[in-house]
């Protein structure tokens, strides 16, 4: 199908939208995600399978220091056999839980770090083919030392961790070369990049602004086990 007309500006945006679900299945659960299988109604009358994983969403956090330098960490990644570089992230592990003080936290517990500015650089879909994981990426000004929060211990993976600094011009250069590949690192700072050389960092959206992913997430219990 060839495009046809050209989207107004105000089209320009995703549209929630759930298809019925007739029947649902859980092939397999897992300790933070279950793999699903939905039989859906189609807009035609049909019916189809879709297979997908629940994710309880993430948030992630570009931390820009007054020297140019984002915070990332090195991370080991199993299902793709890769340590990685990446932004501090992590799990929204409570439903209800405050995506920015999320954010506040996973900063603390990986790089020792505070912001005194919040702004939200971007919202994605990890892979919504296959998952149902939604993510905001914030930007952290104002960058502070701040301590380890009361009970973390890092475990696993999050123990062998490497907190570092990376130029801000190196990691976009890392990223068109192909040398860094986590989605969020990516995203993050594409959208950084274009935000300050467009001069638009003084309008992005506030720490608060909505979130409709997550309104859908919790509407339709995409992360939620029954």
């Amino acid at each position: 199908m060839a495009p046809g007309r050209v989207l107004e500006p105000a089209e320009i945006a995703d549209r929630a939208l759930r298809w019925p679900v007739a029947e649902r299945r859980v092939l397999a659960r897992g300790a933070i995600c279950d793999f699903v299988d939905d039989r859906i109604e189609t807009p035609a009358g049909g019916h189809v399978a879709r297979q997908f994983t629940t994710h309880p969403g993430a948030v992630g956090i570009i931390a820009w220091n007054d020297n140019d330098q984002i915070a990332v960490v090195r991370q080991y990644r199993h299902p793709v056999g890769f340590e990685l570089i990446e932004p501090p992230a992590g799990l929204l592990d409570h439903a209800d839980e405050d995506y920015l003080e999320a954010a506040k936290r996973e900063l603390a517990e990986e790089v020792g770090l505070a912001a005194n500015c919040w702004q939200v650089l971007v919202d994605v879909f990890s892979s919504p083919g296959a998952n149902a994981e939604s993510i905001r990426v914030y930007l952290a000004t104002g960058i502070q030392p701040a301590p380890v929060p009361d009970g973390f211990e890092p475990d696993a993976e999050e123990a062998e961790m490497e907190a570092c600094w990376a130029a801000r011009a190196d990691l976009v250069a890392a990223i068109f070369s192909g040398r860094v590949q986590n989605p969020t690192l990516v995203d993050g700072v594409l959208a950084l990049e274009t935000a300050r050389l467009s001069g638009g960092l003084d309008s992005l959206r506030p720490a608060d602004a909505p979130w409709e992913a997550r309104v859908t997430w919790r509407k339709h219990g995409l992360g939620v086990r029954g």
